[in-house]
This record gives structure tokens, C-alpha cells and sequence, in this order.
């Protein structure tokens, strides 16, 4: 059994272009989701989301790669680049064929799709661009990936609806680990928030016109988002012989469906999961200090998590700190668990929990410390990584301080 360290991280979501500036608005508590700026916003019931914001992709990429990538997969790109870059690997020789990319995504290329569906049964065209299969499919970001820098290891894509970053950056974990390749990139991507993306999740009923608050007693609802974020995993004795910098170390991953319902949540399938990633990880319970959670903002999703983490935790619930990111940047559906494990990865190497804002009133169905609306300084040595989705898919993630 191999020891898994994170070497790298990049990001792009609504809270900023890079990790840098995330993690100050982590640290200020500061919300991306504003007014959505997209075509049709009149039409929508729902106008506001997390956002890419002054989001330029010809300042990114040439005009033939903008004809292949989906926003989706320029967001995967451009984190991909920030996190491949921090850790300083160079993917040749030997090392490439032990090196691979998997990645989480829901929706993929949503918006050529959306563009495309417009242009030939709104517009009345009869054809489309060549590349709209190969532009809009969910495993372009991870292709292109592994395309750029010679990854030439197992790489696919993980779709798990909200907990595919989190399934994908596990088997990440699973495949280092076992001693299969020495180094990942993994993470996920997402960009929904076009027309025909929110307008479907309008159609469920579970979104807010206004903010996203998690865990308070006035919450009405999520908040779409947009966004990836990449890390490299890699074998720890192979970071450690390069002189790398080690962000974190992986230490379990736990999976498991609840065979329940579609979209309800089950309180015994979640605390099912934390409780085999801690068996995992070979953690007791009051080991860890912080969770990021799920924390969507709804209603069945906040009193199941805190109900899980209840009876998972016992007396040392009390002790722990819960927060969902969310509140901040939005739910980036199948990139949501790559975003907040920023936050995972903050705690534990600068003592800095990130916050849940909007916190307005308490939930007594919610009686746990969810930071409210203020980061807070605390020794951090162990954090979770919660992903609830629907269909009952759960992953949990658990990362311990680097030593």
C-alpha cells in the first residue's frame, strides 16, 4: 500500500481565476453567485448562479482549440495547467506511461449542446459544426488532458451527478495507492449555467431565487455554479525523492450507493460511507476536525448530512467543524467536490476553516457548528470531503495535514 500526497492544485470558479484568489474569498467570506449573465435570462425563473465572471477564452486558448473545447473542458484546461505547474512534474519517459487523468463531470459539454439543439431547432439549420461530438462528450476534458501533457495512464471519466469529482479524485487515490501509476491529475469540471442547463433544474423544483444558505432555518433552495478545480496525486515516496511540496496527504476514500431513491437522500447511506472512509483511512472518529459538507442549501439534504454526521460522530460531533463552501461559490454539480476540497486543503495547511455564509437563523435539525459567516483559525490535522448526489451515489474523501 502506497502513501497518496496532493503536489498540486488549480481552479477556476466563480471566486476566482486562480487558487490564490479563492482561497482569500475563502478567507473573507466573500459570494460569487450574482445576477446570471446568459442568453434567455429573461425566460428563467431562476436568475442568479456562480458564475465564471469576465471569463475571456480567446485570452485562453487559440481559435482551433476553442472550436474543441467546451467551456466545461477550457475550465478543466486552464486548472489543469495552475496544478500540473505548482507540482512541478514533467510527464516523459517512464513516468508517462505511469501517469493518467480522471475526472468528474456531470453534464460535460452542456453548453454545445445547448448551442447546437438552438441552432437546428430553433434557427432551422441543418447542419452542425464536425466537432460538436467530440466538443460536447464527457470525456473531452480528460482526453484533452492527457493530450497535453503526455498522460498516458489510465484516464477516463467519472459521472456520478454532484459526487463525480469526488468518485473520480478516489480512484484516483485507489490507483496510486495499489501501485498502479505513480502520479494523477484528477478533479472535475463543470458549467451548467446556460439556458437549457438551469431551465432543467428549475424544472426540480430545489433552487433558490435568491442566495444559497446552508444549514439555516430560512433556506429556500441551492444555487447553481460554475467551475473546475485539477490536482495532481502522487506516490508519496516519488514526491518526496523530487523534493516536492506536499499540500496534503489522501488517506481514505469510501464509496457507497444508497439503493433508496433518485433524488431523496438516505441518512444511513451517507453515514454508511463517512463511516468506510474513516475504516479506510484507519481514523477514529475524533481525529478529524473539519468536514466540508455536501451542504446543498435544501432542506432534505442539510437535515440528512447533520443527522449522518450525528450518528457517525456521537459526543464528538459537538467538537467538530461542518461548512459548506457552497454558500460561496455555488453547487458545481459534478465539479462541486474538486472546488471544496480547496477548502479541505486550506484547513489543513494554513489553519483556516472556511465558512458558511448567509447563516441567518439556527436549525435545530441542523445543531451542529457549521462556522457561520466568518472563516475561523484552527489547527486542523485531518478533514472529510462529503459528495451526497442524486441517485444515491455518496464518496467521501478523507485528508490528513502533510508530515
Amino acid at each position: 500500500m502506497h502513501r497518496v500526497v496532493i503536489t498540486g492544485q488549480g481552479t477556476i470558479n466563480a471566486l476566482g481565476a486562480d487558487v490564490a484568489q479563492t482561497l482569500d474569498a475563502f478567507k473573507a467570506g466573500r459570494c460569487g453567485i450574482s445576477e446570471l449573465e446568459i442568453r434567455d435570462v429573461d425566460r428563467l425563473a431562476i436568475k442568479i448562479g456562480g458564475q465564471v465572471k469576465n471569463y475571456d477564452p480567446n485570452a485562453e486558448f487559440n481559435r482551433q482549440q476553442i472550436a474543441l473545447y467546451d467551456r466545461y473542458t477550457q475550465f478543466s484546461l486552464i486548472a489543469g495547467r495552475e496544478a500540473i505547474s505548482q507540482s512541478g512534474l514533467t510527464f516523459s519517459g517512464e513516468l508517462a506511461a505511469q501517469a493518467g487523468v480522471v475526472l468528474g463531470t456531470a453534464g460535460g459539454g452542456m453548453n454545445t449542446q445547448d448551442e447546437n439543439y438552438r441552432a437546428v431547432y430553433e434557427d432551422g439549420k441543418n447542419r452542425v459544426h464536425p466537432f460538436v461530438v467530440p466538443k460536447l462528450m464527457n470525456n473531452a476534458a480528460a482526453s484533452h488532458l492527457s493530450m497535453d501533457y503526455n498522460l498516458k495512464g489510465p484516464s477516463f471519466t467519472v459521472a456520478t451527478a454532484c459526487a463525480s469529482s469526488n468518485h473520480a479524485m478516489g480512484l484516483a487515490f485507489q490507483f496510486i495507492r495499489s501501485g498502479m501509476t505513480k502520479a494523477m491529475v484528477t478533479g472535475g469540471s463543470e458549467s451548467m449555467l446556460c439556458f437549457g442547463g438551469v431551465k432543467a433544474w428549475e424544472g426540480l423544483r430545489v433552487m433558490s431565487k435568491d442566495a444559497c444558505r446552508p444549514f439555516s432555518a430560512n433556506r429556500n433552495g441551492m444555487v447553481q455554479g460554475e467551475g473546475a478545480a485539477i490536482f495532481v496525486f502522487e506516490e508519496y515516496e516519488h514526491a518526496r525523492a523530487r523534493g516536492a511540496t506536499i499540500l496534503a496527504e489522501v488517506v481514505g476514500f469510501a464509496m457507497a450507493s444508497d439503493a433508496a431513491d433518485i433524488v431523496m437522500p438516505s441518512k444511513q447511506g451517507a453515514a454508511r460511507t463517512i463511516t468506510a472512509a474513516l475504516k479506510d483511512a484507519r481514523l477514529a472518529p475524533s481525529d478529524v476536525g473539519y468536514i466540508n459538507a455536501h451542504g446543498t442549501g435544501t432542506a432534505a439534504n442539510d437535515k440528512t448530512e447533520c443527522a449522518a454526521v450525528a450518528d457517525v460522530f456521537g459526543a464528538h460531533a459537538d467538537k467538530l467543524m461542518m461548512s459548506s463552501t457552497k454558500s460561496m461559490h455555488g453547487h458545481v454539480i459534478g465539479g462541486t467536490g474538486a472546488v471544496e476540497l480547496l477548502a479541505c486543503i486550506m484547513a489543513l495547511r494554513e489553519g483556516v476553516v472556511a465558512p458558511t455564509i448567509n447563516y441567518d437563523e439556527p436549525d435545530p435539525e441542523c445543531a451542529l457548528d457549521v462556522v457561520p459567516n466568518t472563516a475561523r483559525d484552527a489547527k486542523v490535522d485531518v478533514a472529510l470531503s462529503n459528495a451526497f448526489a442524486f441517485g444515491g451515489m455518496n464518496a467521501v474523501l478523507a485528508l490528513r495535514k502533510a508530515s
